[in-house]
């Protein structure tokens, strides 16, 4: 009896090692070539796979190199052989068909408009990748979220991303926006001009704007919640990039530990932020046109099945998208102002067009809502920054299924990516002059700017178009009006032009600014 019960547990661990050991070659070997030689078969160029890293060593070498490569021309526009060198290498060897290997898994691109509107539209069967499941404590909520979960929730949220609620946010917009001008003001008294680091202070900016648009408290009553995202954001990025092994978030490195402890400590402060705002409004506050209080509000009546039921946000969920609306509104409007000023700062025609018409609108009254969402000029300059200066350089999905696109054929489990950045400096797309700043392309809109075509798509497209993209906009908007109300500026002679992706397409040598005073 004991032989044959040892020799079932035995067999028992036999047919487990056997079947963990399947699962381990079918993940690092055989799906891999499987997915490989499916993509060939369709006219897919790439390089052929190497066990388990696959590019990402060389991808991780190519861009280290890049950082330290010579700064550009002032200039110049042409910043992606140093932010996405690894990509553009595979494009010119293999062209436009291309793929590329995230560790076990190819990483299609996607570079015709027809196939990227298509890929954009169908949401169910292109979602967003999973990764390393670590990684949802930095970023979860909303932009998670897949199938009817997002549907609902996007749903529910849609409403305090509206213009009508917006506009009540404008009066804390301008407290920030105001504060860091004031002080400008006075850094330039003395003399009537001085030089400006303005990526530092267009953080702090964007940290203040997004605290007081979520929660009505200032940039230093939030602060602690930011200098913890954006240690958790620096602690993610080699996380991110590197191949996900699963079951690793469960080994308790350094880095693995110190996001949990980073969550749960934004999670309490968080907590603690909306426990008092509940209380205050048991107590018969009434509820703030802030984030939080338009987040406690949000409910709308489902009616599925024939049984009506009111549905909202659960603290939990208020946490994650709080979270979220932190993370996605302070690096989207610091990036978009600081290329705004800087392209301003070397095109002095269109910063003395825009600041004519915000004297025009405004003139040195506080710029009010209706007035902001007419400034053409404006609103043309700040399409064409998005353009040549993307927050976000490429968007990537995921294919659940076996799907064709056009006349392509993708098999589930590889990675679709999207080059933003690639498709909108794109020339055949945009003319000879599609690397140059020219704000004269948007003047009869989007549409007649990109003559139909997908290839304008910063804040992304579709169903998933980002739901702050109206808040960014009105953001920048009051904070470029009151610089220009007050400022003439230009570049200083110790600018460094060299775009860089830590975090974000940033300045990697920060933004020094000349400022004049009126």
């Amino acid at each position: 009896m004991e032989v044959t019960s040892m020799s079932i547990a035995i067999s028992l661990v036999c047919i487990v090692l056997v079947s963990v050991s399947w699962c381990v070659l079918n993940w690092v070997w055989f799906k891999p070539k499987r997915l490989e030689r499916c993509l060939r078969n369709q006219g897919f160029k790439g390089n052929s796979y190497r066990l388990l890293h696959g590019d990402t060593k060389d991808r991780a070498t190519m861009t280290i190199e890049a950082r330290t490569s010579p700064p550009l021309p002032d200039s110049s526009n042409d910043y992606l052989p140093r932010v996405l060198p690894f990509f553009l290498q595979t494009l010119n060897k293999y062209g436009r068909r291309c793929f590329v290997w995230n560790g076990p898994v190819p990483l299609v691109t996607i570079a015709e408009p027809e196939l990227i509107r298509e890929v954009f539209m169908k949401i169910h069967e292109f979602q967003k990748p999973r990764t390393n499941p670590l990684l949802e404590k930095v970023a979860s909520g909303l932009v998670m979220l897949e199938g009817q979960f997002w549907a609902t929730r996007r749903k529910l949220l849609t409403p305090a991303f509206h213009m009508d609620k917006l506009k009540f946010m404008l009066p804390a917009l301008w407290e920030s926006s105001s504060a860091m001008v004031k002080e400008w003001e006075e850094m330039a008294s003395k003399t009537g001009s001085c030089e400006i680091e303005v990526w530092t202070y267009l953080r702090k900016l964007s940290a203040d704007l997004i605290s007081r648009a979520a929660f009505g408290s200032s940039y230093e009553e939030g602060k602690r919640i930011f200098e913890l995202l954006i240690e958790q954001i620096q602690i993610a990025i080699p996380v991110f990039n590197a191949v996900y092994i699963p079951g690793w978030r469960f080994i308790p490195t350094k880095a693995n530990r110190r996001i949990v402890e980073i969550d749960k400590e934004c999670r309490t402060l968080l907590k603690g932020v909306i426990d008092k705002r509940k209380k205050a409004i048991k107590e018969g506050e009434k509820p703030k046109d802030d984030l939080l209080g338009l987040l406690l509000e949000s409910k709308f009546q489902d009616n599925g099945h024939n049984n009506k039921k009111q549905i909202e946000l659960s603290i939990e969920e208020v946490i994650n998208e709080s979270k979220l609306f932190y993370l996605a509104g302070q690096g989207t409007t610091s990036t978009l102002l600081v290329w705004t000023l800087i392209m301003l700062g070397k095109y002095q025609e269109w910063q003395a067009r825009a600041r004519e018409e915000i004297l025009n609108t405004f003139g040195n009254r506080i710029p009010d809502f209706q007035g902001l969402n007419h400034l053409k000029t404006v609103n043309m300059i700040f399409q064409e920054v998005l353009r040549l200066y993307p927050p976000v350089l490429e968007i990537s999905r995921t294919v659940t299924d076996d799907i064709r696109v056009g006349d392509v054929f993708l098999p589930g489990g590889v990675l679709v990516n999207l080059p933003i950045a690639l498709i909108q400096q794109d020339e055949k797309l945009w003319g000879d002059d599609a690397k140059e700043f020219n704000p004269l392309r948007f003047s009869e809109g989007i549409s007649k700017a990109t003559k139909g075509n997908m290839s304008f798509f910063s804040f992304g497209w579709g169903p998933r178009i980002c739901i702050g993209s109206n808040f960014a906009m009105i953001e920048a908007k009051m904070t470029l009006a009151l610089i220009l109300q007050r400022f003439s500026f230009e570049l200083s002679p110790s600018y460094v032009h060299a775009p860089s992706t830590i975090g974000g397409l940033r300045p990697q040598f920060d933004a020094p600014i000349v400022f004049h005073q009126f």
